[in-house]
């Protein structure tokens, strides 16, 4: 496929989930064309194992990786097919630095999918938060996720009119 049509299949796989197909059904195709568009993006090609290892992540199981063996680019793969099929995606990292640099380096290669994507810093206030848990793939940390759901909890046991935060239920890698 050429990179227009290689782009066009976030349209084709978003129809497809709509349509009742299963995200098992289209993982196969969605992974080669993360693993395509990765390759011609971030010229980061994932590995056969990496490709293992996204499987086994949207399984909601724990894939062990050391320091350097691509965890950031194996998100992708997951993430991805999670935000084609309908779900939003929240990249949880220990602090801010990996947060702001695992969405540096991925947010090329989602924006290429034509999937919204940002990052989420302890500087980013809280009327930024809104519009920013409404992209398709967010990266942030674990402190301000945990603390971002217990503000919504106590704000809406105080006021039926406060608007939470976080929208439902996302998937976390």
């Amino acid at each position: 496929l050429d990179d227009s049509a290689l782009t066009a299949k976030t349209d084709e796989f978003r129809r497809r989930a709509g349509e009742g197909e299963s995200p098992e059904d289209l993982m196969s195709e969605v992974f080669a064309v993360v693993r395509e568009t990765a390759r011609r993006t971030l010229d980061m090609r994932h590995f056969d194992v990496q490709l293992i290892g996204g499987m086994v992540l949207y399984e909601g199981k724990i894939a062990e990786m050391r320091t350097g063996e691509g965890k950031t680019l194996v998100a992708t793969l997951p993430a991805y097919l999670t935000a084609v099929c309908g779900g939003t995606v929240h990249v949880v990292t220990v602090n801010d630095y990996l947060a702001s640099r695992d969405h540096e380096l991925m947010a090329p290669l989602a924006a290429r999918l034509g999937l919204s994507n940002a990052v989420m810093t302890t500087d980013t206030t809280d009327e930024e938060k809104q519009a920013t848990y409404d992209v398709d793939i967010l990266y942030s940390t674990n402190k301000i996720y945990v603390f971002d759901h217990l503000r919504d909890k106590r704000e809406k046991r105080q006021s039926d009119g406060a608007i939470p935060r976080q929208m439902g239920q996302a998937f976390a890698i």
